[in-house]
């Protein structure tokens, strides 16, 4: 009798599975659009209905894993994590901000410029998530909103990632897919002419609609602490001038370090005397005290250097103290509270050093030593492992563990650059697959060092990779239903006798709508099987239609959650949900005419 019945079960599935493929696709844009589940989640619970109706088999469910573009991706990341752990965008943000000084109009557009080229070659994503603290502290510099600034940053990296293969990816899973359904693989740069006239076309839009359109900050305005350049991550600290420095006799201002973006001097203290005045151009002595800010990463890397000792230096000491580094925080209970941090009782008992102190939005203005101790006081301190293990038995002391900021290796940043060179040379002149290219790429970035293994694989977006794996698994569960054949069947009647720039803009409006309220990945793996199958039954080229469908799936500007980099910006510049809607509806027009456009004069 089950027997009897499963059969039953399955004839019916198999004799209606197209129209129960179209019903698991609408349950899974349902899920997007609710977010009760992460979108990798509904990717996942998507392919296992496909498995669990016999639409697809365990082979073909495997047969995915097969694809290039999520290792690709995946190891685009690490390149990208690469550039940033060896301070690459560090420095071209710090350059930039020095230059604002003098031309704050200039350096603002020189900003948006190198996000644009940045998220040219590498994800768009960290570029945003490194660019949004630099922003932050570009608009107090030139006096602009920052919230007429960091909208606009989404935006430009946005239409910076359209303009190659490899700037997001989109654009690379788009290609793996239609390279499975028999199409030519896209050369990186053979989009580029049309993502420049995107790019183009967004760029006037922003500046003679969506500037005026988006908000200033008003008084009670926070931006998000999470990237506020005074928040929890930045530590005061002391720079003692060694004797035999390399910056004896130089100005503060010709000194690399005290040029970055992240770090700012407030004073210099030469024997007692404080000078705050004309700080750039004084000249450095042995024994200057350098009074700084700077966040975490910096304050490390300058923990090695030859040329300053850092933190609290007590008579007799001399060099480093110890491997060992950790993070403590003051106990509300703590007795020294309120006395000066030089006079903490660990420091006379221990053979350790006081590097920094954070202080969440406050720290304080004077100079370490003679900082006043307040409960939840942040302290990043150095010793020997016996001396840093007593610290763990101090009462008053809490939350104290190692810290998890690494330093920059700038020493490293030309191989890390070098890299990505040749991964977008190889690729462009077809002497290596991009695949094989970003592999090779990332085993020369482990193997000199720039990044440790571990941060590679931490550099990876899970999430993304899984929301791959699950949509194409969805995607060939939708072609083995028989599901794409039965949408462009009843799509042919109403297309067979438009003119092909008619056609694109239809292609194209439809994948802008999916992916204002679906994710832009899902919308790639689903929407390009379709078109080349329409193409096919339409008999025209499908490639103009594919790249529509790459476009369209990036050109997410109305909503803040059709796209991470909205989403980042979303939260960091305390935004409206509407405030996208105003500022997005012209660019989103604009991109959409001039790709249109550009696709149909291709054709």
């Amino acid at each position: 009798m089950i027997d009897l019945i499963l059969h039953v079960i399955n004839e019916y599935i198999q004799a209606h599975k197209a129209v129960i493929g179209l019903v698991i696709l609408a349950v899974m844009f349902t899920g997007f659009v609710m977010e009760r589940f992460p979108a990798a989640v509904v990717a996942i619970l998507g392919a296992c209905s496909f498995l669990l109706l016999g639409i697809i088999d365990t082979a073909g469910l495997y047969s995915v894993f097969s694809n290039t573009a999520p290792i690709t991706i995946g190891a685009m990341f690490i390149l990208s994590g690469a550039l940033l752990r060896t301070g690459t965008i560090d420095a071209i943000a710090g350059f930039i901000i020095e230059r604002s000084r003098k031309r704050p109009k200039l350096a603002v557009a020189e900003m948006f410029l190198g996000a644009f080229v940045a998220s040219a070659f590498m994800n768009n994503t960290p570029v945003v998530v490194v660019m949004i603290p630099i922003i932050i502290r570009l608009s107090r510099a030139t006096g602009f909103s920052t919230k007429k600034l960091l909208i606009p940053l989404s935006f430009i990296c946005i239409l910076g990632g359209t303009t190659t293969l490899i700037g997001t990816s989109t654009n690379l899973i788009v290609d793996a897919v239609a390279q499975d359904s028999g199409l030519d693989a896209f050369g990186i740069f053979e989009i580029t002419p049309y993502g420049l006239a995107a790019a183009l076309a967004g760029t006037i839009m922003m500046i003679f609609f969506s500037s005026w359109l988006l908000p200033k900050e008003e008084p009670g305005d926070l931006i998000s602490g999470a990237f506020n350049s005074n928040d929890e991550s930045d530590f005061l600290t002391e720079l003692t001038v060694s004797k035999k420095s390399s910056v004896i006799g130089k100005k503060i201002s010709e000194i690399p370090v005290f040029r970055r973006p992240s770090v700012t001097v407030s004073a210099v203290i030469r024997l007692s005397t404080y000078i705050r005045h004309d700080l750039p151009y004084h000249e450095l002595r042995a024994g200057d005290r350098i009074v700084t800010r700077l966040d975490l990463a910096e304050l490390i890397a300058l923990r090695s250097s030859s040329d300053f000792k850092v933190g609290i230096i007590r008579a007799g000491d001399v060099g480093p103290m110890g491997e060992e580094l950790v993070e403590a925080t003051v106990a509300p209970s703590h007795p020294s509270i309120g006395n000066r941090l030089s006079e903490i009782p660990f420091l006379n008992r221990l053979n350790v050093r006081l590097l920094g102190l954070s202080r969440y939005r406050n720290l304080p203005r004077s100079d370490l030593a003679n900082a006043r101790i307040h409960a939840a006081d942040r302290l990043l301190v150095t010793g020997s492992s016996e001396d840093i293990q007593r610290m763990y038995e101090n009462p008053n002391l809490f939350g104290i563990g190692h810290t998890t900021i690494r330093a920059f290796r700038r020493d490293r940043a030309p191989i890390a650059i070098g890299a990505l060179v040749a991964v977008v040379s190889l690729s462009a002149l077809n002497i290596v697959p991009l695949p094989m290219a970003v592999i090779l790429a990332v085993g020369i970035i482990l193997v000199a060092r720039c990044m440790d293994a571990d941060e590679a694989w931490d550099s990876i977006d899970g999430n993304v990779l899984v929301l791959i794996f699950g949509m194409l698994a969805v995607g060939l569960g939708l072609e083995q239903a028989g599901s794409v054949d039965l949408i462009v069947g009843h799509l042919v009647p109403f297309l067979e006798t438009v003119p092909p720039w008619a056609l694109v803009i239809t292609i194209y409006v439809l994948s802008v709508l999916m992916t204002e309220i679906v994710t832009n990945n899902a919308v790639a793996v689903i929407m390009t099987p379709i078109v080349i199958s329409l193409a096919g039954n339409l008999g025209v080229d499908p490639r103009p239609l594919v790249i529509a469908v790459m476009f369209a799936a990036s050109a997410s500007f109305a909503t803040p959650i059709g796209y991470q980099t909205n989403t980042l910006v979303y939260a960091a510049g305390n935004y409206r949900f509407t405030d996208f809607f105003k500022a997005g509806i012209p660019v989103t027009f604009g991109v959409g005419m001039a790709t249109c456009l550009a696709i149909s004069l291709s054709m």
